[in-house]
């Protein structure tokens, strides 16, 4: 059972939300949060597998919540507009991806089951384009911790990551097994102490790897 927390400061869209979610199979609504303080202290308590997390939330936004939620928490930004400018601070943060509050049922059922599994919510061409719009403005690229501990493939895998390519266009274009593919993702993950993939694009971006433009 995937439980998943609800945090936004407008009750009819929380309602919305989880008659939507209760009502699928494997899936239960098990708390609703109005701001991000609150969403913290129920995070603790319930234990949800997935925090859908408004951005912009009286007292503490969902950028500080994000911040402080327990490391098993999956978070899911969503927003108003595909280009909030808070929404490269939130992937920076720990979120998982993000998705525009009009999104359809579907998607974003799927979007939770997918981050629920472990996987990041990429949206590869919005997410490429935000993330290269605020890298961008970085008047130079960040010192990356773990950066150095990276193979010379692991890096290469690392700028197709950041390019926005599956793990199955990584294989193809240099030449090896998706599995493989997926073994060098894990690694450069666990030595840059990326929680998701999303933080791997943004590590990317940040670091140089991948320029602004690139993709």
């Amino acid at each position: 059972m995937i439980k998943i927390l609800l945090a936004d400061d407008q009750a009819l869209v929380r309602a919305g939300f989880r008659a939507l979610l209760d009502a699928q199979d494997g899936m239960t609504v098990v708390a609703e949060a109005s701001d991000g303080a609150e969403a913290i202290r129920l995070a603790e308590r319930h234990a949800p597998d997935v925090a859908l997390m408004d951005i912009r939330m009286p007292g503490m936004d969902g950028l500080t919540a994000t911040r402080k939620m327990p490391a098993a928490v999956k978070v899911i930004i969503l927003t108003t507009f595909e280009l909030d400018e808070y929404v490269f601070e939130a992937l920076r943060g720990g979120a998982s991806g993000f998705l525009v509050k009009d999104t359809e049922p579907a998607e974003l059922i799927q979007a939770v089951r997918v981050v629920a599994a472990g996987e990041a919510l990429l949206s590869p061409s919005v997410t490429r384009r935000l993330i290269a719009e605020y890298a961008s403005r970085a008047k130079e690229p960040r010192t990356t911790a773990g950066l150095d501990q990276l193979t010379e493939r692991e890096r290469e895998v690392l700028t197709l990551v950041g390019a926005g390519m599956t793990n199955d266009e990584i294989a193809a274009k240099l030449f090896m097994a998706p599995a493989t593919a997926k073994t060098h993702v894990s690694r450069a993950m666990m030595k840059l102490a990326a929680r998701d993939r999303a933080q791997l694009v943004v590590i990317a971006y940040e670091s140089g790897l991948v320029r602004p433009g690139w993709v």
